[in-house]
């Protein structure tokens, strides 16, 4: 019901109504305030549901920006990258070591040979 507004009120609300409007228009009076008030209440609705709209497409525009900033800095490609340069750096050592053998037993200068009798 209304805030403010008690039973024995409506019920003198109506009294009155019936004797000022009379027995035989006071139906088409209530129909027509009740066609009112639904018009009102779907308006009301349909309002709420425009705002209800808005603030779900403000939510999308929200996010579509986050992917698109995570999509920018793309973590991964970073990460893929500095090991792609890790890996470069490991191989290109790797190459130095092989092309410089170490010396070994084979690779030094020969003995002189004893020649005591």
């Amino acid at each position: 019901m209304l805030p403010g507004i008690g039973f024995s009120e409506i019920i003198v609300l109506g009294l009155a109504a019936l004797i000022f409007i009379g027995p035989k228009d006071l139906p088409m009076l209530m129909r027509k305030l009740g066609q009112i008030i639904g018009k009102g209440r779907r308006m009301a609705s349909e309002f709420q549901a425009a705002f209800d709209d808005i603030a779900r497409q403000s939510e999308l525009d929200e996010l579509k920006k986050e992917i698109e900033a995570l999509k920018r800095s793309n973590m991964m490609t970073q990460a893929a990258e500095d090991l792609a340069a890790v890996e470069a750096d490991i191989n290109s050592a790797v190459m130095r070591e092989t092309a410089e053998p170490a010396p070994g037993p084979d690779a030094l200068p020969p003995a002189a040979e004893d020649k005591t009798p």
